[in-house]
């Protein structure tokens, strides 16, 4: 076995191979961009490489750096993980070339099937069934006939393509003859590799797979089969194992098919064969081999009890036991489902949301109701910074249970425990997606998710206003004496008054608006109710205060200056569904803790509606009366002396009508009133402001002067 591994990757994925290397007793080193510094893979491995400043192509896709590393640590391997430089052949050669084992597939097998026209060659020579297509086209016009010829629909895809990326479809002459270019300039941008060719495209196909394992010697194990159909923009996102609904005799050529393709050319290690099925004609057709492990591939280990990347490191070290006699003892058992947890904006064509997750939260892995056993792959944890740079994969959940159902609502349960605050996911997506019809009837194809009706619970911020933060009771008690203070809503009263209206309970998370309040597209509808008083209108309509009201999907909700007072809310039946730190769902911003990742709302932040149960109205609607002269009762306290202040002063200050300043916040309510003269010129030793007073610190519920405020 090996002594030290170096993992090539980032992510859920690196963290994966590492514990993997660790259980085998094996030194991991992992390779991090600076983004990646503190990230989790990093602290999960032995050993950590700085690949430094830079983009993918200048980090983890950088041969050389790599090859360095390796050097550097002394590894005597190369784990490549998915996507990156998995499949890159002149990688694996080179590390060959040095001596250092590369594991995964031969570079030749890589080139072999890291094309798909050349892919496809080798399939025919195997008899497994193809689509109609073409060879390599020469340039648009030579495409358009192809397309005729073959008969419309048509995917234009690009050979070196991969991950969705690089293809098109083409109902006409005219979308091909448009396309073209587009496509091309993309696979050229994208792979380096501008080739390009055609295939019929049927019209509402799955996308169904099957894992193989190689021993390098000629022997093809088929570890069962897993749809994929659940995508967006040729993207998977949920997938399944083994492919529900699927004739028996269609599974056995599928199986057949890809033993057979591999085997010719005496594959090693970990692939997945790629069909696009066609229920009407009850064939597969090859897509396309990924010679590396799949995202998915996690499913597939649950079904049959099985670690794949646990066989790929002993087969690359020589240690993997006779594969035939292995893999024919293995039985699968129930099924298993996965849903890929992104950063993204579903509701914005799935926008990649980078930022930090303050609070993340997942199930814990353990044993639930019914048999059914959740696993969650992941590289997030509290703080984590989600880089515009890289994939916004965050986690892979999965569920197995003995049957399809209760492994769809295990994972539904799972996604429903999980936690990401501060970043726009696809979770409640993935949820709807679970629940759509089809999925649950098992009449799947990929079409199922542009059909999907998707109505998050949530909201976005179109304009933040002044200082808009999240607050809720009870505040955030008991650590003054580590220098956080209670947090919580500024006008207690009004926050818990609102939430009574709305048949909530007192403390639910609310908006905070200072002075200017914030605007907001409300995503699904809702019922609200602003507590204080500020101007308020949804679509330019005026609405009132302390009077709940209707939000329709898609309304936009818009707070304006505060009337009275410098505080006014903003509550949701419900509550809003934010995570709490040290005890509350309050933001403290001077420390960034709490709320929406600690600090003020900003442009494009999305929050999520609660689940909350809802009561009847507790209180009938009806607007405080704030405005009413208040008599504050003070004691004198040591310094109102002679030494500080003059007698003036001290009658001024009892004498005078005070009003609190708007820049009055949690550190301290700020008054308006008479200046004092002062019975100094100075503070002494304190400073140079008669205010100045030497070791006195401000006091909890005293009068302070800060200067001649």
């Amino acid at each position: 076995m090996f002594s030290k591994v170096l993992v090539a990757n980032r992510g859920e994925v690196a963290v994966r191979v590492c514990r993997t290397l660790d259980a085998l007793g094996v030194a991991s080193v992992a390779v991090y961009a600076h983004p990646d510094r503190h990230a989790l893979h990093v602290d999960v491995a032995g050993e950590g490489v700085s690949l430094g400043e830079g983009r993918v192509a200048e980090t983890y896709l950088d041969v050389e750096k790599l090859l360095a590393a390796v050097v550097a640590t002394g590894a005597e391997a190369v784990h490549p993980g998915y996507g990156f430089l998995s499949e890159n052949a002149a990688f694996a050669q080179a590390l060959e070339a040095r001596g250092i084992a590369f594991i995964g597939p031969r570079p030749a097998q890589l080139r072999q099937f890291g094309l798909k026209h050349e892919a496809r060659r080798l399939a025919l020579d195997a008899g497994v069934p193809l689509l109609p297509g073409t060879e390599l086209l020469e340039n648009a016009d030579h495409a358009v006939a192809e397309a005729e010829r073959i008969g419309f629909p048509v995917m234009l895809k690009s050979t070196a393509g991969g991950g969705g990326i690089g293809m098109q479809r083409c109902n006409d002459a005219d979308e091909v003859a448009a396309r073209f270019a587009t496509v091309l300039r993309l696979a050229k941008a994208q792979f380096g590799d501008s080739r390009l060719f055609l295939e019929r495209c049927v019209a509402q196909p799955r996308h169904v797979e099957v894992q193989a394992f190689g021993d390098g010697a000629g022997t093809v194990a088929t570890l069962g089969d897993r749809d994929c159909s659940l995508q967006r923009r040729h993207q998977k996102v949920v997938e399944e194992c083994p492919a529900p609904n699927l004739p028996e005799s269609v599974r056995r050529r599928m199986h057949g098919d890809a033993e057979a393709l591999l085997s010719q050319v005496d594959y090693r290690s970990a692939g997945t064969v790629e069909f696009l099925y066609d229920a009407e004609r009850e064939t597969a057709y090859f897509l396309e081999v990924n010679t590396r492990l799949q995202v998915e591939h996690g499913v597939t280990e649950l079904v049959y009890g099985i670690d794949l990347v646990r066989w790929m490191v002993d087969l690359a070290a020589g240690e993997l036991p006779d594969l035939k006699a292995r893999t024919e003892r293995l039985r699968p058992s129930g099924c298993a489902i996965e849903a890929r947890l992104y950063a993204e904006n579903p509701y914005r064509d799935f926008q990649p949301a980078p930022g930090t997750a303050s609070v993340v939260r997942f199930p814990d892995g353990a044993e639930a109701a019914d048999d059914v056993v959740v696993r969650v792959d992941t590289w997030l944890r509290d703080g984590s910074e989600v880089s515009p740079f890289y994939d916004p994969l965050l986690a892979k959940l999965m569920a197995h249970g003995c049957t399809r159902e209760l492994a769809r609502q295990g994972l539904r349960a799972a996604l429903s425990e999980t936690v990401v605050q501060g970043l726009a996911t696809n979770r409640d997506y993935l949820t709807q997606a679970l629940d759509a019809g089809a999925f649950v009837a098992e009449r799947l194809d990929t079409g199922i998710l542009a059909r999907l009706n998707y109505r998050p619970r949530t909201f976005e911020v179109v304009d933040p206003g002044a200082h808009t933060t999240v607050q809720a009771l009870p505040a955030r008690v008991g650590y003054w004496a580590v220098g956080v203070p209670p947090s919580g809503p500024m006008d207690d009263l009004s926050f818990r008054l609102g939430n009574l209206m709305l048949g909530n309970d007192e403390g639910a998370p609310g908006l905070e608006a200072t002075v200017t309040g914030p605007t907001l597209r409300f995503h699904t509808a809702t019922t609200a109710l602003v507590a204080g008083h500020c101007e308020a209108t949804i679509d330019d309509r005026e609405v009132a205060c302390w009077t709940p009201f209707e939000l329709a999907a898609d309304s936009v909700l818009k707070l304006g200056r505060t009337t009275e007072g410098a505080r006014a809310y903003l509550l949701v039946t419900g509550g809003l569904d934010v995570a709490p730190v040290m005890g509350s769902a309050a933001t403290f911003t001077l420390g960034r803790i709490g709320g929406f990742n600690g600090r003020t709302l900003e442009v494009g932040d999305v929050l999520r509606l609660a689940d909350r149960p809802v009561e009847p109205a507790h209180i009938a609607p009806a607007a405080p009366d704030w405005r009413e002269r208040r008599c504050l009762r003070v004691t004198m306290g040591p310094h109102c002396t002679e030494e500080f202040f003059t007698a003036e002063d001290i009658r001024a200050f009892l004498d005078a009508e005070w009003t609190i300043h708007y820049h009055s916040n949690r550190t301290g309510v700020r008054l308006i009133g008479p200046r004092p003269t002062w019975a100094r010129p100075d503070g002494g030793e304190a400073g140079l402001h008669p205010s100045n007073i030497h070791d006195n610190a401000y006091a909890f519920g005293a009068i302070d002067f800060t200067g001649d405020m």
